[in-house]
């Protein structure tokens, strides 16, 4: 269909003298109308089409090649004057599709957004990557374990308390381990029989500990055993163990690469005891004491885990 060609017969351009008949007038109408219905549906040859069009087209082509339009320069808004009739460009990345069938570009001025247009600023691609603290996404972690097996030589899970960064108890519950336990250990772990008499069964336990850790930065002391009883592995990139952090022992005073305590290292740099007592551990205190410790050190300590990475 693209190669039709329209061949205007003499009779009709060229009337005899006297006027055209009504059969002329009516062959006339009829092709004027399949010459609009070519038109429209662009099956004319360009030496048939408009020679004024033709040139527009022809100039606009060249002033592209020659890179007088702006690469990055958005669609002209309807109604403007000096609008081209010939097809609009792709719309630019950062126009959004709403609902509707309307494109409209992002508005200006968000702080989640790049600014307006197909090629945004180094400035703003800067802006965008920067990231800050993020108080949500961090949480900390203790367990108490019990023993099972010979002598109960064997930990197993059997309290875990979880907390926000601003130190709000986010979980909290006794676990029942899946095997008979041996030695309650309640001195250290502050279990006894009673706390495990309608515990949350381990296998549950454990799937609703995984879904608060997924995702988020995990703080604790010695934070490897917790992870053994859980039978997990965290990201690495997302662990913080405060054992291992070399500011909290200089600000404590103690050798760099000593493995410290939480109960020495909160004293020092809180001069506040914890476990304290004969009721053994507990692991909501312990969780929100390692937070705090972790937030002495915060700012200085992720630049340095920056700066390694």
């Amino acid at each position: 269909m693209s190669d039709i060609m329209i061949n205007l017969s003499s009779s009709v351009d060229n009337p005899q003298a006297g006027g055209p008949t009504a059969k002329q007038k009516k062959n006339r109408n009829k092709f004027l109308k399949r010459m609009k219905y070519l038109k429209a549906k662009g099956y004319l040859k360009d030496k048939q089409s408009n020679p004024n069009q033709r040139s527009s087209n022809n100039y606009k082509q060249a002033s592209n090649q020659n890179g007088s339009f702006p690469k990055c320069s958005l669609p002209p808004t309807a109604g403007s004057s000096g609008a081209s009739t010939s097809p609009p460009n792709p719309p630019p990345k950062s126009l959004v599709q709403n609902e509707g069938s309307q494109e409209k570009p992002k508005q200006q001025g968000s702080s989640k957004t790049a600014a307006v247009g197909s090629c945004p600023s180094s400035s703003s691609s800067h802006k965008l990557l920067t990231s800050t603290g993020n108080p949500t996404k961090y949480l900390a972690i203790d367990c108490e374990m019990v023993g099972t097996g010979p002598k109960g030589s064997i930990s197993k899970l059997a309290r875990c308390s979880i907390v926000s960064y601003d130190g709000d108890v986010v979980y909290d519950k006794f676990i029942k381990p899946d095997v008979p336990i041996t030695d309650f250990r309640t001195p250290w772990s502050g279990i006894r029989p009673r706390d495990l008499f309608k515990a949350t069964p381990y296998a549950e336990a454990r799937r609703e500990i995984l879904r608060l850790l997924m995702g988020k930065i995990i703080i604790g002391h010695a934070i490897h055993n917790d992870f053994k009883a859980l039978s997990y592995t965290h990201p690495f990139s997302l662990t913080r163990d405060t054992s291992k952090i070399p500011l909290l022992n200089q600000k404590a005073g103690f050798p760099e690469k000593q493995v410290a305590s939480l109960k020495r290292l909160t004293k020092a740099i809180f001069n506040r005891d914890i476990q304290t007592g004969k009721k053994g551990h507990s692991s909501v205190e312990d969780a929100k004491a390692t937070m705090e410790l972790y937030k002495v050190v915060e700012e200085e300590w992720e630049r340095t885990l920056i700066s390694r990475s």
